[in-house]
């Protein structure tokens, strides 16, 4: 062997030794069950409404709480946006509490003035997002009520006048 097939084995070596590692993780991991879908729409749709289902459910089963549900068409849904788009504070402030990936429509409906207005001035056109439903913030800020007030009127002020969007 000479000099350079010498140098690009032991390389290559090197680098396959310091990727078993993760080679290994990912193999562990796509041998695990992907959760049922009958149980992850359970607690979507129990992340609407029912607090004592959704603490239930997480107990038995912790990863719901990143869990989709696709209603069809590609109208994805996790528990927290249900519980944003129907201003149940006390369900998406204990699912963020637990580690819940939070969003806008979240945040907004929860009134978080000072984490959403500086997204969405940096980002202007988020303020014409589409949540689960094709639902808008201007639909959460209207649903968090006083909380909202001032998300609500600054949304109207950027343009934003429609509650629901159809989606494609």
């Amino acid at each position: 062997m000479d000099r350079k097939s010498f140098i690009k084995t032991g390389i290559a070596g090197g680098l396959g030794l310091s990727l078993a590692p993760s080679i290994a993780t990912a193999m562990e991991q796509s041998d695990k069950e992907p959760l049922k879908i009958a149980m992850v729409k359970e607690f979507v749709i129990a992340g609407h409404f029912n607090l004592d289902k959704v603490k239930n459910m997480l107990e038995d089963y912790p990863n719901l709480i990143y869990s989709r549900y696709d209603w069809g068409n590609g109208d994805f849904e996790e528990a927290i946006e249900g519980a944003a788009h129907k201003g149940n504070k006390e369900i998406a402030n204990y699912l963020i509490e637990k580690g819940a990936r939070v969003n806008l429509f979240a945040l907004t409906m929860l009134g978080k003035t000072t984490l959403v207005k500086p997204i969405l001035e940096a980002y202007p056109n988020l303020i014409f997002s589409k949540g689960a439903h094709g639902l808008t913030l201007l639909h959460h800020a209207e649903i968090g009520g006083k909380e909202s007030e001032e998300l609500f009127n600054f949304l109207q002020t950027k343009g934003l006048t429609k509650k629901q969007i159809k989606l494609n």
